[in-house]
């Protein structure tokens, strides 16, 4: 296979990535923002297996590896599971409307464009496309924490941001050994607080809308 087609298929992985994410933004259930978030764990770790593949980087299959099987299975579950425990509303209730959230995002995607063609001038063309799509991937997961209230949609917009930064590292000619293992370490803990995390906000005020957190805290506009 020559080098051209492999880093096309790459950026074709990366940038199926960005297409994901869009997807999640425009999600209004909850059920269906955790399924498309499984689909985008499962493309990161085919991206990211791609990457150690034509980069000759074994260590990378670990963190594919991680991501299949905690991101795109473990956490999905679990929080499906959640979701059912709790009885939590199962729209995605949002800041602003769908349009404007598109439109957002394809502003944030064509940001990180520009921004990342001209700080990494001296890297290769490949691997500035890949941190391209790696930005973007970024900036839509912080879009999804900001335009949602209910605190899981939140949860999910901060675990896509992270599958970005994965993608970075992975594009960068890879990550130590080392910090994969955090990585499946962190995700663990995460869970776990997550569900702690989510039980008490139930047990306490009887719903996961941040927006009637700020009202209990006197917030409210």
């Amino acid at each position: 296979m020559t080098s051209g087609l492999s880093f096309d298929i790459a950026h074709l992985l990366a940038g199926g990535l960005v297409l994901i994410s869009f997807m999640m933004l425009y999600q209004d259930r909850l059920y269906a923002l955790l399924n498309v978030y499984a689909f985008h764990a499962l493309v990161l770790a085919l991206s990211v297996s791609w990457q150690a593949w034509i980069q000759d980087a074994p260590h990378l299959y670990v963190t594919a590896a991680i991501a299949l099987v905690f991101k795109a299975l473990i956490i999905p579950a679990a929080l499906h599971r959640i979701i059912a425990r709790l009885g939590i509303r199962r729209q995605v209730e949002q800041v602003v409307g769908a349009g404007l959230t598109m439109l957002a995002g394809m502003g944030l995607v064509a940001l990180s464009v520009v921004l990342m063609l001209r700080l990494t001038r001296s890297v290769e063309t490949y691997a500035q496309e890949d941190l391209a799509f790696a930005l973007a991937v970024i900036l839509l997961g912080l879009l999804i924490m900001v335009t949602r209230r209910n605190a899981v949609s939140q949860v999910v917009g901060f675990m896509s941001l992270e599958n970005g930064l994965i993608l970075a590292a992975a594009g960068a000619r890879g990550m130590p050994l080392v910090v994969e293992i955090s990585v499946a370490f962190s995700v663990l803990i995460a869970l776990i607080v997550i569900g702690v995390f989510l039980f008490r906000i139930r047990e306490r005020f009887d719903t996961v809308d941040v927006a009637a957190l700020d009202e209990f805290r006197g917030e409210k506009q």
